[in-house]
C-alpha cells in the first residue's frame, strides 16, 4: 500500500517537475543568462586607388599630370611620353583635315605614347565653339548652340544633342567636353551671351543639371565654366576684364548654375581670369586663393579645378608665363590649361624643388585628376 501511494504521489508531481524544475531558462532568466556575442570586427577601409597611383608616380610625372596642355601641332606623342602630361586639349587646327579613322589612330598614338592614360578634351560647347562639328568629314553640320536646341524642343532637345555629341567624341577617343557654360547672361551685347544658354538663373540651372546628368550617364568628362560667373565683361583672350559686381549678385544668380552642376555630380569646374573685386581686387579669379576658396568651401566642390588658358592676353598683360603657372598651383588650381607647356611646366618643377611650391599640393592637385581619370575608367580601380 504504501509503496502504490509513493508511486501515485511521482506521477502527480511530473507536470510539476516538468514546468518549475527544468534546467531550461525562463523568459525571465534567459536575458541574464545569454552569453554576449562578441562585437563585429569592421572591414579594413580599402586604399584610395588614386593614393595608390600617384604614389607610383616620380615628382616630375606628378607635377606634368596638373597641366591640360594644348595639343602641340608636331612631335605631340613623343611630348606625351618625354613628360607624361596629364591631357591635350584639341583644337579646329588638329580635326581639319582629318577623317574619324585617323583621328582615332592619332588620338590613340597620344594614349599609347604616355604612361599614365591623357584626358583628351575639345570644346564643342554647340554654336559660335565648336572643334570638332565645324568639319563635315565629323558631322554634316555645326552642333547648335544651346539656346536654338532650347527653341526647336526644350530640354529634352538638349539632352538628345548632348547625347550625340557625347557619342561622336567618345567615338574619336575624346573623354572630356570641357562644357557646359554657366554663365548667366541675358543681354545679347553680352561677350558671352551667344555661348551661354541666354536664360536667367533659375532655367540656366535648369539646363545645367540636365546636361550634367546626361554626360555623366554617358561617360563623358565635362567642365563647368566660366567661374565665378562672367556676367557682362569683356573678352578676356584679348585683355584684362574687371568685375564690380557685389557678391550678393554672385550669390543670388552666377553661382546657382555651378551649384546645380556640383550638386548633379560636375567633375570639374574651369576659373576665369576676370578680376573679380568684390573676392579679390587684385588677382585674376583664376590666379586669386580667394576665389577658389569660395568654389571649395561656399560651393562645396571637391572635384578637380582649372584654370583658363594660361596664355590668354588677360593673364599675360598682368604676368609672364612661368609667375602665372606658380600662382595659378598656389591659388589652389589641380590643372593648369597652357599653349605653352614645357615652359609652365618646368617653372612649377622648379618652384616645386626650390620650396616655393610643396610637393603635397602637387600630390594632392594629382591626386584629383588621377581621381577624375579612374571615374573615366581611363585609369583600372
Amino acid at each position: 500500500m504504501k509503496k502504490r501511494l509513493l508511486c501515485l504521489l511521482l506521477a502527480l508531481s511530473l507536470p510539476f517537475c516538468a514546468a518549475g524544475c527544468s534546467n531550461e531558462p525562463t523568459e525571465d532568466t534567459a536575458a541574464d543568462t545569454a552569453v554576449a556575442q562578441p562585437e563585429p570586427i569592421p572591414e579594413p577601409a580599402l586604399p584610395d586607388p588614386a593614393e595608390v597611383y600617384v604614389d607610383s608616380l616620380t615628382l616630375e610625372q606628378q607635377v606634368a599630370q596638373l597641366f591640360f596642355a594644348r595639343c602641340p601641332d608636331m612631335d605631340a606623342a613623343a611630348l606625351a611620353a618625354q613628360y607624361d602630361i596629364g591631357g591635350y586639349i584639341l583644337f579646329g587646327r588638329d580635326f581639319e583635315g582629318q577623317t574619324p579613322d585617323s583621328m582615332r589612330a592619332t588620338i590613340a598614338s597620344y594614349q599609347q605614347a604616355a604612361a599614365t592614360p591623357m584626358l583628351i578634351g575639345v570644346d564643342e560647347e554647340g554654336g559660335s565653339v565648336v572643334r570638332v562639328s565645324a568639319y563635315s568629314a565629323f558631322r554634316a553640320s555645326r552642333f547648335q548652340s544651346p539656346q536654338a536646341l532650347f527653341v526647336e524642343g526644350g530640354l529634352e532637345r538638349i539632352v538628345s544633342d548632348t547625347e550625340e555629341k557625347d557619342t561622336l567624341l567618345a567615338s574619336l577617343g575624346v573623354n572630356v567636353n570641357l562644357a557646359p557654360v554657366c554663365d548667366v547672361s541675358t543681354n545679347p551685347a553680352d561677350f558671352i551671351f551667344a555661348r551661354a544658354f541666354g536664360q536667367d538663373a533659375a532655367a540656366t540651372s535648369d539646363y545645367i543639371r540636365a546636361v550634367v546628368t546626361k554626360m555623366e550617364t554617358d561617360g563623358m568628362g565635362m567642365v563647368l565654366k566660366h567661374f565665378p560667373g562672367y556676367g557682362s565683361n569683356v573678352d578676356t583672350h584679348t585683355g584684362i576684364a574687371q568685375d564690380d559686381r557685389p557678391i550678393e549678385q554672385f550669390r543670388t544668380s552666377d553661382f546657382l548654375p555651378f551649384a546645380a552642376g556640383i550638386e548633379a555630380g560636375a567633375q570639374a569646374v574651369l576659373v576665369c581670369h576676370n578680376i573679380v573685386s568684390c573676392m579679390d581686387n587684385t588677382l585674376p579669379a583664376s590666379l586669386s586663393p580667394a576665389v577658389h576658396e569660395v568654389l571649395r568651401d561656399e560651393l562645396g566642390f571637391d572635384g578637380v579645378v582649372m584654370t583658363d588658358d594660361l596664355v590668354m592676353q588677360a593673364i599675360t598683360d598682368y604676368t609672364g608665363d612661368e609667375d602665372a603657372a606658380v600662382l595659378a598651383v598656389q591659388a589652389g588650381n589641380d590643372m593648369l590649361i597652357s599653349s605653352d607647356f614645357v615652359t609652365q611646366y618646368n617653372a612649377v618643377l622648379a618652384a616645386v624643388q626650390n620650396g616655393t611650391i610643396s610637393e603635397d599640393i602637387i600630390r594632392t592637385a594629382a591626386i584629383r585628376v588621377l581621381r577624375w581619370k579612374i571615374e573615366l575608367g581611363l585609369i583600372e580601380n
